[in-house]
């Protein structure tokens, strides 16, 4: 099989990590998950910095460990290229000996090494830091020539551990751009490591969300922000969850003394529940007109975010509210206030609570 086959079984303390993953040639997969939910450990075992404790990874067909087989190629043999978070270029050498360092290491000579080296500097946009060392690079400079000194080794899979987390705001967006081109430029399976959730809806083909060592939701970032299968994938895609029981369209939410009518009766039993904030609309009085989701609340949280105004709305349901900075003032919306809250039971979308991986 061609692209990156991996099931990856790894205990580390009291922590364990089982989660399979597989990426085609050519395709950005996202990992993203929450600190602690095992993310470092997936780069360990596929790097070969930690071996399995079951499971299998083959990249291209070839088999790198398989612990019931026998079988464990070491980190030096796997052909993954790695982008590190924190660059990890080595300090004593100039940028062209780093993006050089790879090649070398796997057995090319000096005058190949830096035809590739130098060719790789020219494509990221390098070539006028050759000669310089790593303390003389911005941040942004530093990841492009960690990219490049991963790409140098001709890797059969491209592994991002977290590649933009040390930049600050501006050059991550900046970078963000410079990375998405030469992601698509690169044959093989990537695999990006990431806990923002931006990186993965920008960057990647397909996300894998990873909490506790386990994976809870995978799919493309339409799929995650349509239907988010947990709370934690909720959170990340902007969207509200809720549990429930759908009877005929009506929807009793256990522990909120509320009941919500979605426009979905053909659905019955417990169910997911998934309201966008932007289809919550927040009235001073009592709305009327076309039937719809209405309910009694207070502002518990305001935070504006820029053109945006993100509301938390307190009981009977801690929903999260975007309106426009212009509506914020208008309905003089502050911690405390009363408001009525009311959302189409068209925009209420209800999934079977049994395809819940959680």
């Amino acid at each position: 099989m061609s692209g990156l086959d991996a099931e990856l079984v790894v205990q580390r303390g009291g922590f364990t990590l089982e989660v399979a993953l597989g990426i085609a040639p050519g395709e950005t997969l996202a990992l993203l998950g929450p600190n602690g939910s095992g993310k470092s450990t997936a780069v360990d075992a596929l790097a070969g910095l930690r071996p399995l404790e079951r499971g299998h990874i083959r990249l291209d067909g070839r088999v790198l460990d398989d612990p019931v087989a026998g079988e464990f190629v070491g980190p030096e043999h796997r052909r993954i290229g790695v982008v590190f978070q924190d660059h990890l270029l080595f300090d004593h050498l100039s940028v062209l000996d780093n993006v050089m360092f790879g090649p070398l290491a796997s057995g090319e000579g000096r005058a190949e090494a830096r035809r590739i080296a130098n060719e790789w500097l020219d494509r990221l946009d390098l070539a006028e830091f050759a000669a310089r060392r790593p303390a003389q690079l911005s941040g942004g400079q530093s990841q492009r020539v960690a990219l490049a000194r991963a790409l140098a080794v001709g890797p059969a899979l491209l592994l991002l551990d977290e590649a933009l987390a040390a930049l600050d705001i501006d050059t991550r967006s900046t970078l963000r751009r410079v990375l998405a081109d030469h992601l698509g430029a690169f044959a093989g399976p990537r695999l990006l490591i990431t806990h923002d959730p931006t990186d993965a809806f920008l960057l990647a083909d397909r996300i894998a969300i990873i909490e506790r060592g386990r994976l809870t939701q995978l799919g493309s970032g339409e799929d995650i922000r349509r239907r988010p299968a947990t709370p934690y994938a909720a959170a990340l895609a902007g969207t509200n969850l809720l549990r429930g029981t759908n009877r005929a369209g009506r929807l009793e939410l256990a522990g909120h003394g509320i009941d919500l009518q979605t426009a979905d009766s053909g659905s019955s039993g417990p169910v997911l529940i998934t309201v966008h904030p932007t289809a919550i609309a927040l009235h001073l009085d009592r709305p009327s007109g076309s039937p719809r989701n209405t309910w009694r609340t207070t502002v518990d949280t305001v935070e504006p975010l820029g053109d945006t105004t993100r509301i938390t709305l307190g009981p009977p349901l801690p929903l999260g509210v975007d309106i426009t900075a212009g509506a914020t003032s208008a309905l003089a919306l502050r911690p405390g206030a009363d408001v009525w809250a009311s959302v189409k039971a068209t925009e209420v979308l209800v999934t079977p609570a049994a395809t819940d991986p959680t």
